[in-house]
């Protein structure tokens, strides 16, 4: 079920800092109470393959959300001592030291439950006559765009070996700024500083002419 436009689950998460603090984070409240945007990105394991190499991605992309007054919160299913003992691990060694944004520790599933990004499925079992969990139990690669008032303006989930281009949720970001601010809305490829359009025939005809 799409979430775009709706709340974003108040729920609230055990997580834990670089510095090796066990926070409570309420990713609504971040937003709401902070009047910011907030990038959630979701993915599968600690000291695993193709997530670390997104956890460095969206790190050295931290001044850009910074510059967007965007707050960037990693998560998966793993509980805080993993965590960090993953961020105490060189990078050369596969690890996320140097990495400083907190990450979530939904070892509940509260929240990755209700936002159904979870690998896992209840099926019936006729040789035992009950149910069975099937999958691995941990999320997707889930990314959710909140905005200042907790509202999903951005939704996208990738199977396990697709890392995302962090570049594009900047971008996203930008293109919702401008939605907000200028009134106008955002072709397709549109980035900082080029032209947008508004909200109607004329200027859509004018646009495609124009391009």
């Amino acid at each position: 079920m799409a979430l775009v436009g709706k709340q974003f689950p108040n729920i609230t998460v055990d997580a834990i800092s670089f510095m090796g603090d066990n926070l409570r984070i309420n990713v609504l409240e971040e937003a709401k109470n902070n009047k910011k945007k907030v990038i959630l990105f979701w993915y599968p394991k600690d000291f695993t393959f193709v997530c670390p190499t997104e956890l460095h991605a969206f790190q050295a992309a931290l001044g850009e959300f910074e510059n967007r007054n965007t707050t960037v919160i990693g998560a998966s299913c793993d509980t805080n001592e993993v965590h960090f003992a993953w961020l105490n691990t060189a990078k050369d060694s596969g690890g996320i030291e140097g990495v400083t944004y907190p990450i979530l520790a939904d070892t509940t599933r509260n929240l990755s439950s209700a936002l159904d990004i979870l690998d896992a499925e209840w099926v019936y079992d006729e040789e035992i006559n009950d149910e069975i969990l099937e999958g691995s139990n941990v999320t997707f690669r889930a990314t959710y765009l909140i905005d200042e008032d907790g509202k999903i303006f951005h939704e996208s989930v990738n199977d396990m070996p697709l890392g995302r281009n962090v570049n594009e949720y900047l971008r996203l970001i930008d293109a919702y700024t401008h939605v907000q601010t200028k009134g106008e809305v955002c072709p397709a490829n549109w980035e900082e500083g080029k032209d947008a359009m508004s909200a109607d025939r004329n200027s859509t005809a004018a646009y495609l002419a124009s391009h």
